[in-house]
């Protein structure tokens, strides 16, 4: 691929990638995109056979990324949350726009294929799920978190997490620093008052 397709080919991922935050799976067209980008669908289809493949290719570039920086925070010589909290703030200080796409992967990944569908939710559970689950058993296991179930609480986090996912909830900036503080500070003491 020459560096003229490669930069297409991220013009193309990063167009599309907006356009389907703002209108959804079923509701954008692969002619939209071209139009978007300013490109004929031949050269769109020359890069992605289909618009599931195009949307394929935006979510699993994400998980990707959060998989690589879950690799690093469970590297760090750092407690279990310490380790949950690098990980909701490098979540909830990206753009709105990233973090709007773990709930386009979640919400839309119902409208792929049966095949397609299986493929991605594998990957969700290898590359991200199964990866906090593991910091959540390591700081059990450890003893600096109390005896309970690991996926419980690695739902519970991105439970507390999701409504940050929705630009029209949060805004598009990333989140201050200060709310994330507190994000952290109420999934890892609680709400109520010491004593």
């Amino acid at each position: 691929m020459t560096t003229l397709e490669f930069s297409l080919r991220e013009q193309i991922l990063a167009t599309a990638r907006s356009l389907f935050i703002q209108h959804g799976y079923h509701g954008l067209a692969m002619r939209q995109i071209s139009e978007a980008v300013g490109v004929s669908k031949a050269a769109l289809y020359y890069h992605f056979k289909d618009k599931e493949e195009l949307f394929v290719a935006i979510i699993s570039g994400n998980l990707d990324k959060i998989e690589q920086r879950i690799d690093l925070i469970q590297a760090c010589p750092v407690s279990c949350g310490k380790k949950i909290g690098l990980f909701i703030e490098y979540v909830l200080s990206q753009p709105a726009e990233q973090r709007a796409i773990i709930r386009l992967a979640s919400q839309e990944i119902v409208q792929l294929n049966e095949a397609t569908r299986k493929n991605f939710d594998e990957s969700y559970q290898r590359q991200f799920i199964g990866k906090l689950q593991k910091i959540f058993q390591d700081g059990i296991d450890a003893g600096e978190i109390r005896p309970m179930d690991a996926m419980v609480a690695t739902w519970a986090l991105l439970g507390i997490m999701y409504p940050y996912f929705y630009p029209a909830n949060s805004g598009a900036k990333p989140i201050n620093s200060e709310t994330i503080r507190q994000i952290v500070s109420i999934f890892m003491s609680g709400i109520l008052q010491a004593g």
